[in-house]
């Protein structure tokens, strides 16, 4: 299996959840600098902080003679953005509320054959194990999401519209986040982001998509 994502935290933190599992499961990390000439049986895409692109990103992956089978992990379940992943073609539609065994028994259903999509549920805690940028620091995932879009230069508008929230519910993500980082402004921030594994390596997707 492949992970895919731009952000090597959240890599790292997503192949810690299957370290109970590598009879079953076998994680070959994508290296951006490296190209991998292997099939692989499954790539699992984490859609974090980069949902403006993901269509094309999913798009290029389904259409990749590497990946077998795509599977989406995201906690973004709206019926629309489900439509719009099945319609490219993606094999799974992962929540990443799912523990590691039950995130493993969806991927192993996807191997088989089978077309998973999680039950929409309202979101909880993300799944033990996973990491993003700034849990260390107390920030919880979806504060993570918002800090590295906001990053990107992302104004609260379009926050708002990328994660489906409301602009209010955006704004009270942003302070409280400001609170537990220490800064008043989004200048600050987006500084302390840059610093803090908020920037992407949007190399290792660019490589999946067959860039250099």
């Amino acid at each position: 299996m492949a992970l895919v994502d731009d952000y090597d935290v959240v890599l790292r933190g997503l192949a810690h959840m299957f370290d109970d599992y590598r009879d079953r499961v076998v994680v070959a990390e994508i290296n951006a600098n490296t190209e991998t000439h292997d099939a692989v049986d499954v790539v699992l895409y984490d859609s974090f902080a980069q949902p403006e692109s993901d269509h094309i990103e999913i798009a290029a992956l389904v259409k990749n003679p590497r990946a077998r089978r795509v599977v989406v992990y995201t906690w973004n379940f709206q019926p629309e953005l489900i439509d719009a992943a099945r319609s490219l073609g993606v094999d799974g539609y992962l929540s990443k509320t799912l523990t590691a065994a039950e995130l493993v028994a969806a991927i192993e259903a996807v191997h088989a054959g089978e077309v998973v999509v999680s039950d929409h549920t309202p979101r909880v805690a993300s799944a033990p194990g996973s990491d993003w940028p700034g849990r260390l620091e107390g920030i919880t995932d979806r504060e993570s999401e918002i800090l590295a879009l906001i990053t990107q230069g992302k104004s609260n508008s379009e926050v708002a519209r990328l994660t489906y929230l409301s602009p209010n519910t955006v704004k009270s993500y942003i302070r409280s986040a400001y609170r537990k980082v220490g800064v008043s402004s989004r200048t600050q921030a987006v500084i302390w982001g840059i610093g803090h594994g908020f920037a992407p390596d949007t190399h290792r997707i660019d490589h999946w998509m067959g860039g250099p």
